[in-house]
């Protein structure tokens, strides 16, 4: 991928809709889709309507993405599909698995703005709009001096509220036709044109550099519009909607009502034109109770007829007429009369037969079937009555509260008597016809030539469901007035889709691209009440003639999710966020927080990263033109302080037309008929109609747009907001590439600074840095002037305020501080101590500020040392001549020098190998020690840390504090010498640098720092290892690493030492005897508990994963040296288990041999010329099974003598007493125990061994309690013959006879003494000899009746294989364990593999688990899946641990298994292996978000049941990563 390209991946989970969240990408950004864990493995396709290159967009065409796959191996856990995104707008994607669809979301991408004649971009976070309404524009060629205002204060961009002809009540947003320019605009000799607008926006855009968007209002439309006249149907109206009906006759009645109280004839009533108190209120209550509900009947529109129906069920009964209903639970309910006339609704008769049935034909029983129908239907009628009647409760409540906000609230409008022009309440519906009685008017809307225009208007509903239509059927508003209408305008009706009402979408849709062809953007009005598929198809028609539409949007829906729905499916680029909404100056901080930008010293996210959920970009606003007017509500003097907060925020901001002016009153979209005031530069306070820098806050409002535009394009995208005290707001935006900062220090002024006390008292201000300028000061000032008069002609401002205002000045010229001192806080850390003198109510200071110099010129200097790890870090880079040598060499250079050994250094090393080393791993105060000593140890916190930037985290915090952790980093590795200690030099020196940077920047450069060189010394290891590793998936050179991880050297050598004349072992200076020693790697069996002295090495454990962790890896010559290590320690013909350094080895376990052996043969398949290893010397430190321990080179023997002994000794038979046998050794074992006994049974050829006192297999818990009475009693002695142990010695016999037949082993068999003399067993004999008898030994067959069967009453399960042959407890044998699979994978031949399958399948639904297999059935009544060490109690089958190999979930076994089922599943068929295939990759997809998860990035020993967290297992265990290395090596 090239640098410089960023990419977001977005992981993809079954069934996982995100239609609600939010996604938003740039232009030129890549989009990667990958499979989750979920759906790993799986056939899962991608679908997007993004268009393919070339191709337009259509939002109801999907494509297909294709997958690549960089590996092109079968393990595609890496594949992804991608889009290249070039297009702004809003994309679904979706996937199906199978045919399925199981999920999906939406993706935005951004617009590119324009301006200037050269194009140039206009970054969205620099935008700063002003919306003027239009139709205070006046005569269009006066419009360019009015609109000069906006220039010359240094907007970029222009909001026109619609341009279109209004309707009669002369709201802006009330439009009389959509495509017919406002002709108001025209003067008498020139008409105004869309052309001729379109030309000055043109202008502006490139003369100016100044955008221009407008409203689009697709919900309504005037009232009094023609062509609404000619087109009824594009209302909803009595005929197309007739459940409007009952609320259009309440809506008449009002309308009386209104007429009655306006004349005065309500006053005997207690409701005179002029409602002035609550007893008024409730006259009128009681009016519409007493007097108008009884007479209007609204719930006879919901009723049945009962004569009617009860007349015609009669007949029904009479004729002999019988139900054919089917469903017993329907119940007789009201059908809705579809017209919605009154009495009109019926009754399912057929539902009526079957539920009133006489029992005879004869008329008394008819009769008496009538009456309860009669009375049922009396039941239903009541209930509508009583829903009614909520409905009208609900109204008259709604009407008392319109009438108390309209002409009582002190914040109400006030509007004074009742008039027809000032109704009681805004009518719903129009009503084009001369007025008559309400009965007669209510025969009309019957008449569908009258009904079409009796239209509902639109408006909008408190707390509504904004994805409702609310005139819909199914929604009451309007008949429980919970409308807040808007009587000027008709809502529309457009049905689903554009054949529902043809006219009306096609008269939209030409609105939208007249827009759209002039405009650079729009705003849509009333948006969460737009049917969202209208917008959609509208914004779909905008997009297609300007690709690059800017699309901003108010949503009133109080949940972000909700907003997100619209944000997604429309593609909004920008939601109006309102600072009028703060309640106080600490609120409007917050809003400025929350609404853009990153957290100041913000680590540096990669290019390729995770696609995360956002929030809308905001397009925040000190005021929009809906809002009522600050100066009434906070003061005049807040102007200036908050337009500085709100254009401090790391967004789009803007304001309206008129704040700036200060004009003390909201500038009305319904009532406001004056003309905006013209720039003239020269203008005196005085003149009306004219307007300069002299003017309100003109002058501010300039330098405020200057410096939110350079913050925005220089990338200033750190926010720091910072509440000094309750009226004072600092806000810091920092660049984090230069580390630059602005400051802007607002002393707000919410309360009239007149009227409230504000302390002279300023609390001291700390900056850190170096102040270098103050940018500007302003000081919101009274000045004497004639007081505030409403111009007739023009809008205008309070003339008794201005501001001072000084720009780029020292601080010592400045006028609102008293002094500037500086502290030195530490080293390279400057503040400057601010002393306020005049910072008073309606203040704004800002000050430039940069790091001391020294401090500059480290960071600078660390930047240009960083490149080599991203591009990311030339901006700001100054080259370095004074640094330390080291650093003129490439890191990957040095990384390049070290072996995969000292890697382990580096990266890993757990507290217990630390410890040995006589060090320790960190440990973070107020938190944890860290898991590694090594890098890793910092990147598995940092990975949490850094995507979510949570600098408050106590490592941060640590980081800041002192430089102690990064002491620790470079000290460590230094300490080590050789090429450890050069990583380590070459960190001390970049950490020069480092500590000279102010604290608040340490975290982000010492995370780039140590992910730059963990980064470099991932590939320097992968680079070491096979090609498998190196082409591999991303997970499978993870799981690499688990060998970095497992195989070091620490102060003291694991293993023996080896032949002192076998080639290429490596040696180093013993530090304290100054003597040559070898130095190879041991297997460490698993982190934290086996990682160190005695317990790291065990014979068992290594061989169990050496193949994985060592030979597939590729590190062929480490193998060698610890097989050859551990041959050396032969001794009864057994391997050790524990191995002690060879001299305090215990020999007590009976299948360690036979792993060491599968290994040798797996070394000489895999290594070129493998086999040389049967001719390597191995130094015996036992030459003879009772010898002392001999050192090096005493008695040196070639690998296949060892070999060959292993194998005769077994075949003799082994017997002895483990040495030291006690407490000494073993504090838990009983006698017995400690004699060990192993040979091959002659009948059978298995090998067998063990007692019930000891096992001798990798189930090897001992029991430890006396309480529970188990101490001395294994859990698991599995003697006998295991199954495993059966496979394994097939597998060395088999390779045996394979090399001897090709004389490369020289011995054919092993001998016997048999009567007194000696007899060859020839390997062939031996192999043939388990043959025949595995499977009819082994297999529970699922006949019955089976005579190889000799204890039937034991079988439990059938169809599988035994766990073992011959055990002394023989119900063990029958044990469902998952140990059979192994043998599968090393000795296939033995299974038939239609069994095998089947057995497969038995161990699939039984035992497996997310991460490991059940190590019983949890059929078996000892099974308990869940391990607890330190437990210790009455039970003998868990105390103390005695079930940690009873069902817990071991991982090492799910490698085997999977390898068996891959192996079998290809001998039963394609089919079959594609599937298996499948669920191999969805099975090994769990350990990958394990292993991506774990700080300690491994997999576990072992979980409990269903996967859960075993709090006593290692963390991260060798076999456990090895086998899964192994699976994805035989995938």
């Amino acid at each position: 991928m090239p640098s410089g390209k960023e990419t977001r991946l977005l992981h993809l989970s079954e069934m996982e809709k995100l239609d609600k969240t939010l996604f938003r990408l740039e232009q030129g950004f890549e989009l990667q889709f990958r499979l989750g864990p979920t759906l790993q493995g799986k056939p899962v396709t991608v679908y997007t309507n993004y268009p393919a290159s070339g191709e337009v967009f259509d939002r109801h065409k999907f494509r297909t993405l294709s997958w690549h796959n960089p590996t092109g191996k079968e393990d595609d856990s890496d594949k992804y599909c991608k889009l290249d995104l070039q297009i702004s707008g809003s994309y679904q994607y979706y996937f199906s698995l199978g045919n399925e669809k199981s999920g999906g979301g939406y993706i935005v991408v951004d617009p590119i703005l324009r301006v200037g004649a050269d194009n140039h971009v206009l970054p969205l976070d620099c935008v700063t709009l002003q919306t003027f309404l239009a139709k205070c524009l006046g005569p269009f060629h006066e419009w360019e001096d009015r609109l000069k205002v906006a220039k010359e204060t240094g907007y970029n961009m222009i909001h026109f509220t619609p341009l279109q002809k209004l309707g009669l009540s002369r709201s802006c947003y009330s439009l009389a036709d959509q495509l017919e320019v406002n002709p108001e605009f025209s003067s008498h000799n020139k008409k105004c044109t869309w052309s001729d607008i379109g030309a000055l926006v043109e202008k502006l855009q490139s003369q100016w550099n100044m955008l221009c968007i407008t409203d689009v209002v697709y919900n309504h439309t005037a009232t009094n519009s023609e062509w609404l006249r000619m087109h009824p149907e594009c209302g909803y109206n009595l005929v197309n909607s007739p459940h409007l009906k009952p609320a259009w006759v309440l809506d008449r009645a009002l309308w009386h009502l209104t007429c009655m109280v306006a004349d005065g004839k309500c006053v005997a009533k207690g409701v005179p034109p002029s409602i002035e108190n609550d007893h008024h209120l409730n006259c009128l209550r009681k009016i519409i109770w007493e007097d108008i509900y009884p007479k209007i009947k609204l719930w006879e529109f919901f009723q049945v007829d009962v004569n009617k129906a009860v007349q015609q069920f009669r007949t029904l009964l009479t004729q002999g007429k019988m139900s054919t209903k089917s469903d017993p639970n329907q119940h007789l309910q009201i059908v809705q009369d579809p017209e919605y006339r009154r009495f009109g609704s019926t009754v399912d008769m057929n539902i009526a037969l079957a539920t009133f049935i006489p029992h005879s034909n004869g008329p008394a029983a008819i009769e008496e079937c009538c009456n309860w129908f009669r009375k049922r239907i009396e039941e239903l009628n009541a209930e509508q009555y009583r829903q009614t009647n909520h409905h009208q409760e609900q109204a008259v409540n709604c009407l008392a509260g319109t009438v108390v906000y309209e002409r009582l609230a002190g914040h109400g409008p006030k509007l004074g008597p009742i008039t027809r022009k000032y109704p009681l309440v805004t009518r719903y519906f129009t009503y084009p016809f001369k007025e008559l009685t309400v009965e007669e008017e209510e025969t009309m809307i019957h008449q569908p030539d009258k009904a079409c225009y009796f239209m509902a208007h639109n408006g909008w509903v408190m707390g509504d469901d904004p994805l409702r239509n609310f005139a819909e059927p199914g929604s009451n508003v309007y008949l429980r007035r919970e409308l807040i209408c808007w009587g000027d305008s008709v809502k529309l009706r457009y049905g689903n889709k554009p054949e529902d009402c043809p006219y009306l979408w096609a008269h939209m849709k030409k609105y939208t691209e007249i827009t759209a062809k002039y405009f650079h953007g729009v705003r849509l009005d009333n948006c969460h009440s737009t049917p969202i598929h209208v917008a959609e198809y509208m914004l779909d028609t905008a997009r297609k003639l300007r690709a690059d539409l800017y699309v901003v949007a108010e949503l009133f829906t109080g949940n972000e999710e909700l907003d997100n729905v619209f944000v997604n499916r429309l593609g909004i680029t920008s939601l109006i966020r309102e600072a009028m909404t703060a309640y106080n100056s600490h609120e409007e901080g917050r809003l400025v927080y929350r609404f853009g930008g990153e957290p100041v010293g913000s680590f540096v996210q990669p290019r390729l990263r995770p696609l995360m959920p956002a929030i809308a970009h905001a397009l925040f606003m000190d005021i929009t033109h809906d809002n009522e007017c600050p100066i009434q509500h906070r003061s005049a003097y807040d102007a200036l302080p908050s337009a500085m907060i709100v254009s401090m925020a790391c967004c789009a901001t803007g304001s309206t037309k008129g704040y700036d002016e200060l004009v003390p009153h909201q500038i009305s979209v319904v009532s406001e008929e004056r003309f905006y005031a013209k720039w003239n530069p020269s203008a005196h306070l005085t003149s009306a109609g004219e307007v300069n820098f002299q003017t309100g806050i003109l002058a501010g409002r300039l330098a405020i747009n200057r410096l939110h535009q350079e913050l925005g394009a220089k990338g200033f995208n750190q926010v720091y907001v910072d509440q000094v005290d309750e009226d004072i707001v600092a806000v810091t935006r920092h660049c984090p590439n230069t580390h630059q900062s602005v400051v802007a220090v607002s002393r707000t002024a919410f309360r009239d600074p007149k009227t409230s006390f504000y302390s002279k008292e300023v609390p001291e201000m700390c900056i850190p840095g170096k102040i270098e300028e103050v940018v500007f000061e302003a000081r919101t000032v009274e000045r004497s002037a004639s007081p505030y008069m409403k111009d007739k002609r023009f809008i205008n401002g309070l003339p008794n305020f201005t501001m001072e205002l000084r720009e780029h000045i020292q601080i010592k010229d400045s006028k609102i501080i008293k002094q500037a001192g500086t502290a030195i806080k530490g080293p390279n850390e400057f503040v400057q101590e601010i002393e306020f003198e005049k910072l008073t109510p309606g203040s704004v200071i800002v000050f430039r500020v940069s790091l001391d110099p020294k401090a500059q010129e480290a960071v600078g200097v660390l930047r240009n040392h960083l490149v080599q790890f991203s591009p990311h870090f030339k901006s700001g880079s100054l080259p370095d001549d004074q640094s330390a040598p080291i650093l003129k060499t490439l890191f990957s250079s040095i990384a390049s020098k070290l072996t995969l050994a000292d890697l382990n250094q580096v990266l890993y090393r757990c507290e217990a190998e630390e410890q040995e080393d006589g060090g320790g791993c960190y440990n973070i105060p107020n938190w944890s020690p860290l898991k590694y000593a090594g890098l890793q140890g910092l990147m598995s916190v940092m990975a949490d840390i850094r995507p979510k930037n949570d600098l408050g985290h106590p490592f941060c915090d640590n980081l800041r504090s002192g430089d102690w952790l990064i002491d620790y980093v470079s000290n460590r590795l230094i300490s080590r010498a050789g090429a450890c200690a050069e990583v380590g030099k070459w960190l001390k020196a970049m950490f020069v640098y480092l500590k000279r940077v102010p604290r608040y920047l340490i975290p982000c450069y010492f995370d780039a720092i140590l992910v730059g060189v963990y980064t470099t010394l991932l590939d320097a290891g992968w680079h070491q290892m096979s090609s498998f590793v190196q082409n591999g998936s991303t997970f499978v050179k993870h799981l690499s690493l688990g060998s970095v991880q497992m195989c070091g050297i620490g102060r003291y050598s694991c293993l023996p030492a080896l032949s002192p004349s076998l080639h290429d072992v490596p040696y180093r200076l013993n530090e304290i005897t100054n003597e040559k020693e070898q130095c190879c790697v041991s297997l460490a069996a698993g982190l934290p508990h086996f990682s160190s002295g005695i317990f790291r090495s065990w014979g068992r454990d290594t061989f169990i994963a050496l193949r994985g962790l060592m030979l597939v890896t590729g590190r062929y010559l480490e193998a060698r040296n610890i097989i050859l290590a551990f041959a050396g320690t032969l001794r009864h013909g057994l391997i050790p288990n524990l191995l002690g350094q060879g001299t305090h080895a215990r020999y007590n376990c009976r299948d360690a041999v036979w792993w060491w052996l599968q290994c040798i043969q797996e070394y000489c398949k895999i290594v070129p010329n493998g086999l040389d290893i049967l001719r390597c010397p191995v130094s015996r430190m036992y030459p003879r099974d009772d010898s002392s321990p001999q050192p090096a080179g005493t008695m040196d023997q070639p690998l296949y003598e060892v070999i060959q002994e292993a194998m005769q000794h077994h075949m003799e038979g082994i017997n002895f007493r483990e040495r030291n046998a006690g407490p000494q050794i073993d504090q838990n074992m009983r006698d017995e125990g400690f004699n060990v006994t192993a040979g091959i049974d002659p009948e059978t050829g298995f090998v067998f061994g063990g007692n019930r006192f000891n096992c001798g297999t990798w189930m090897d818990k001992m029991g430890e309690s006396d309480r529970a009475r188990n101490r001395g009693i294994p859990a698991t002695p599995r003697d006998g013959s295991a199954v495993e142990m059966v496979g394994l010695c097939k597998s060395a016999v088999r390779w045996l006879l394979d090399l001897s037949g090709k004389n490369v082993f020289p011995f054919r068999g092993v001998t016997v003494k048999r009567h007194g003399r000696e007899e060859i067993i020839t390997y062939d004999e031996w192999n043939r000899n388990i043959q025949a008898h595995f499977e009819r030994l082994f297999y529970v067959s699922e006949n019955p009746a089976d005579p190889n069967e000799k204890h039937p009453h034991l079988v439990h399960k059938r169809g599988i294989y035994k766990d073992s042959y011959g055990a002394s407890s023989p119900w063990c044998d029958y044990q469902l364990r998952p140990n059979f699979t192994i043998a599968m994978v090393v000795a296939p031949e033995l299974f038939t593999p239609e069994r095998a399958w089947k057995a497969l399948q038995v161990a699939e639904e039984k035992l497996l688990g997310p991460l490991g297999m059940k190590t019983l059935d949890p059929d078996d009544m000892v099974y308990c899946g869940v391990y607890d060490n330190a437990l210790d109690n009455d039970n003998y089958n868990i105390a103390r641990g005695f079930n940690y190999h009873q069902g817990p979930e071991w991982l090492w076994p799910i490698g085997y298994f999977l390898r068996a089922k891959l192996y079998f599943s290809k001998l039963i068929g394609p089919e079959v292996y594609a599937k298996t295939v499948v669920m191999i990759k969805n099975v090994l997809s769990r350990h990958y978000v394990h292993l991506e998860r774990s700080s300690w990035k491994g997999l576990p020993e072992l979980t409990n049941e269903n996967g859960q967290y075993c709090p006593f297992s290692c963390e991260t265990q060798a076999w456990s990563i090895g086998v899964v290395l192994e699976t994805l090596y035989d995938l």
